[in-house]
């Protein structure tokens, strides 16, 4: 924490200190609007779920409140630092509670959820003001329905219905007893609506900012305006706009990036920001909204020489004829000979963008004569929920194509052959390599599949599983058992075939994607391939989707894919 705008860092937690092989992680929950109050989380190894403590920032001593570990997904402390509202979820759903600060967890208080099912989630927050508890209900992890709920916590209401029964997404921001709707309903790239919390009938809220061609991903309401965040082809940009509409000024960046972690206030001239790119470390910047400047709070102390790289956008067509584009990322001055050692990667999935980001294990690659390939696939939210439609459900082929035709491109325009092309994918990420690796193993010649879905014929019986149906489909279904056994991997693997050499990653405490799946695909490659390539599996009884590793495992795991590339694809 800072005292000050432009304080020291004082340290307020150690995490090694936490466990004896440094497995445990922490972060924050919330902190209370005077900043007295921080609530934080413990995470063991990568577990989802996490334990929640309180700290007084004023006598730097723990709290005795301990919330046990489980899967919450929002938590709020009041104006008055009485009390906190979370979300959790239980063996039935997902439910929401109220923790009175000072007394123990068993006394807290059902307020919400009683009838929810497992696929339903919740977030839960509190306006800026400390007035309002929000409350939105998302239908499966598509992200493609919400409801929301909110309560005046002055008065102690009942929860009253803002967003009921519309098939869109809602996001709202309270600004005193106005409140704004940033919505894909009728508009696929989504507007702002705005109304009364009075008069709670979204169908009668103004339109203040339209629908676009660009895509809009975020929105903070900061000194009196709407600072609304788009995506302009896959980079960031930011547009502030007054409470009315129209247009007050847009926020520059320094390059091709990404902007996250957009935060301010109604009642706040400040903003804060971070930006990022692949030759870009990411820094955070305070704006001021009435002055237009921006202003450096905090950059990391990473020596990169971000003038040697280039980032640049191709776009090419995927087998359908649709235009796609992909990142490439690369030293200057590289030779265009086919030989060079090349990494795509991907996501394609659940409405999430593959924007520019830094890494420094990409940052490794680049500076070892690498090139990164990043490909914004369809099922992502790049342009968009036709985008993501477009590669949901039975258009889901539509991603690995997508996928294909890129790697396609890099190879007919010299930048690498299949010899020295490797893909890598995480999660989501994984099934898309795991695709590829099943559909079209020619093409590559190492693979990196991390905490991956492979056998889409039995997922959702599996931990998070159920909640990912609004996505994929269900096997249960005979119609869309047809389109998922077409792509599943493991049901995809053939005997006798030459695979190429791959690594897959996953632990025990994976308890989103269940460890599973890597496990046996492992087994069945292993049997099946015909080629001297080596299929691996990389499996830690503490690694899960969440990190919690210490750093020098993080270092050496690193150090261990890229090693395992630079051996399979040359140097």
């Amino acid at each position: 924490m800072r005292d000050s705008l432009n304080g020291e860092d004082i340290a307020l937690i150690d995490p090694h200190e936490l466990s004896e092989d440094h497995s445990v992680s922490v972060g924050i929950e919330d902190i209370s609007h005077d900043g007295k109050l921080l609530a934080f989380y413990l995470r063991a190894g990568g577990q989802d779920e996490t334990e929640i403590r309180f700290m007084d920032l004023d006598a730097r001593q723990e709290l005795s409140d301990i919330l046990p570990r489980a899967a919450y997904s929002g938590f709020s402390i009041t104006r008055d630092k009485e009390s906190a509202y979370y979300a959790k979820f239980d063996d039935n759903g997902p439910r929401v509670f109220r923790h009175i600060i000072g007394t123990d967890v068993s006394a807290d208080e059902l307020i919400f959820g009683q009838s929810l099912t497992g696929d339903k989630f919740i977030s839960s927050e509190i306006s800026t003001d400390g007035r309002y508890l929000i409350l939105t209900v998302w239908y499966g992890s598509a992200g493609q329905k919400n409801d929301i709920y909110y309560k005046d916590l002055t008065t102690d209401s009942p929860f009253k219905p803002l967003v009921n029964d519309i098939d869109a997404r809602f996001y709202a921001y309270f600004a005193g007893d106005v409140v704004f709707l940033r919505t894909d309903w009728k508009a696929p790239n989504s507007r702002i609506l705005v109304g009364e919390i009075s008069a709670p009938d979204v169908r009668k809220f103004k339109e203040v900012v339209p629908h676009s061609d660009l895509v809009m991903q975020d929105l903070t309401l900061s000194g009196g305006k709407l600072c609304v965040q788009y995506l302009d082809s896959v980079k960031s940009r930011i547009a502030i706009f007054e409470p009315d509409g129209r247009h007050y000024r847009d926020i520059d960046f320094p390059g091709v990036g990404t902007v996250g972690s957009l935060h301010g206030d109604w009642n706040s001239d400040e903003i804060f920001f971070s930006f990022s790119s692949y030759n870009m470390p990411s820094t955070i910047y305070r704006y001021s909204v009435s002055v237009g400047e921006r202003t450096v709070f905090d950059s990391p102390n990473i020596n990169v020489a971000s003038d040697d790289i280039i980032v640049r956008q191709v776009w090419f067509e995927s087998k359908d004829g649709t235009r796609v584009p992909m990142f490439l990322t690369h030293q200057k001055g590289i030779e265009l000979n086919s030989a060079n050692p090349t990494l795509m990667t991907g996501y394609g999935g659940f409405n999430i963008s593959q924007k520019p980001r830094f890494s420094t294990t990409y940052f490794t690659w680049l500076d070892n004569g690498g090139i990164l390939a990043t490909v914004n696939l369809r099922g992502g939210g790049e342009f968009g929920q036709e985008w993501h439609r477009a590669g949901m459900f039975e258009n889901k082929q539509n991603t690995f194509d997508d996928f294909y035709a890129a790697a396609d491109w890099l190879i007919e325009n010299g930048y690498t052959s299949s010899k020295h092309l490797g893909i890598r994918g995480g999660s989501n990420g994984g099934l898309l390599v795991g695709a590829a690796l099943t559909q079209r193993p020619d093409l590559f010649s190492a693979v990196i599949c991390t905490y991956p879905l492979l056998d889409m014929l039995r997922y959702h019986k599996f931990l998070m599983g159920p909640f990912w149906i609004s996505e994929y489909g269900c096997a249960d279904s005979a119609d869309q058992f047809e389109y998922l056994y077409s792509y599943s991997p493991y049901q995809n693997v053939t005997e006798g075939t030459p695979y190429p050499s791959v690594l897959f990653i996953t632990g025990d405490n994976d308890t989103r994607v269940d460890p599973c799946h890597a496990r046996k695909m492992t087994a069945i490659l292993q049997k099946a391939n015909s080629s001297e390539s080596p299929i691996l599996l990389r499996y830690d009884t503490k690694a899960g989707h969440s990190g919690g590793r210490p750093k020098e495992q993080i270092i050496h795991e690193a150090a261990q894919e890229l090693g395992f590339l630079f051996w399979r694809l040359g140097k």
